[in-house]
């Protein structure tokens, strides 16, 4: 008679008992991704009623919202263990067998928005806040923050008196061990709010009633913290909901910097708000802006000196 045992059950016991003790926590927190997928994709599916057929349709399945890497690392760790259930001769058959591995394509996308375009994103992502993917969308949009900084935020980093906001940590997303440096000592920073983003956050404070300081602004304590693919993903679709060019959610710091300088905004004032090292850096990515900045006020000075020859 065969065991009662679901997929994700045996899967459990074998990363609990053969990963655990080998990897470093960082690397396994890989294995307890894979795990709580398993179960989302699997249910409480036996082991012994899995077949290749019905494999590759839960395979196939995850390629449509994952990227062909991830899948490849889904499945490769799932057949790690079905080879060890295998050996032991809890099932006869590898199920994992020659899978085909698909993903999904990634769109095109743009490097930043133009000031219309940022300008319907943000009004969208202010109007839905509540939605804590909009709002971190909408903090990153407004303030050029890097993905973890806007993640790492806590109600004492709003000083709503002198309308600043400081940066001083971060959020480990990827391996989730918790609030991290920031990515280098110049990240460290205070940011002007204008006062519709300021009025935002204290609204919003208010209504999720936070009661410590050190609680951080983007989590409703409904969901977790997304992971970067999770809000690439939805900052992908809110785009084409909006029809704007498609951009990666590290697009938006661009976004916010390309507008700043294109507005007139001077180097070293964008470069400390982005928190780069020097202007050096601001330089070198943002050279196609300050090239067109250039341009345009070649043409000025042209024109200026037109007007006073006549």
């Amino acid at each position: 008679m065969q065991k009662e045992e679901t997929l994700a059950t045996y899967f459990y016991q074998w990363m609990e008992t053969f990963k655990k003790p080998a990897l470093a926590p960082v690397t396994y927190i890989k294995y307890q991704n894979t795990y709580r997928q398993i179960q989302q994709y699997f249910n409480n599916e036996n082991i012994h009623s899995i077949s290749r057929l019905s494999y590759q349709q839960v395979l196939n399945e995850f390629a449509k919202t994952h990227a062909k890497r991830t899948t490849a690392g889904f499945h490769k760790q799932i057949r790690a263990a079905i080879l060890d259930a295998v050996e032991e001769g809890l099932i006869t058959t590898d199920f994992t067998r020659k899978a085909i591995i698909t993903g999904r394509k990634n769109k095109k996308k743009q490097k930043f928005l133009s000031y219309t375009e940022w300008q319907k994103l943000i009004t969208y992502t202010s109007n839905n806040c509540t939605n804590s993917l909009n709002l971190i969308i909408y903090l990153s949009a407004v303030t050029g923050m890097r993905y973890a900084e806007v993640l790492g935020l806590t109600i004492a980093d709003i000083d709503f008196k002198n309308k600043i906001v400081t940066i001083n940590k971060t959020w480990d997303y990827k391996y989730h061990t918790g609030f991290k440096r920031t990515k280098n000592k110049s990240s460290v920073r205070t940011i002007d709010l204008d006062y519709q983003t300021l009025e935002l956050l204290r609204k919003l404070i208010a209504k999720r009633q936070f009661k410590e300081e050190h609680q951080q602004i983007c989590v409703d304590y409904k969901y977790s913290l997304p992971v970067s693919a999770t809000i690439n993903r939805y900052l992908e679709n809110l785009c084409e909901k909006l029809d704007i060019p498609i951009i990666s959610f590290h697009g938006l710091r661009h976004t916010h910097a390309s507008i700043l300088l294109f507005k007139g905004v001077n180097l070293i004032s964008v470069s400390k708000r982005l928190g780069h090292k020097d202007v050096t850096t601001t330089q070198s990515v943002y050279f196609h802006v300050i090239k067109e900045m250039e341009e345009r006020e070649t043409d000025l000075i042209l024109s200026i000196l037109d007007e006073a020859i006549k």
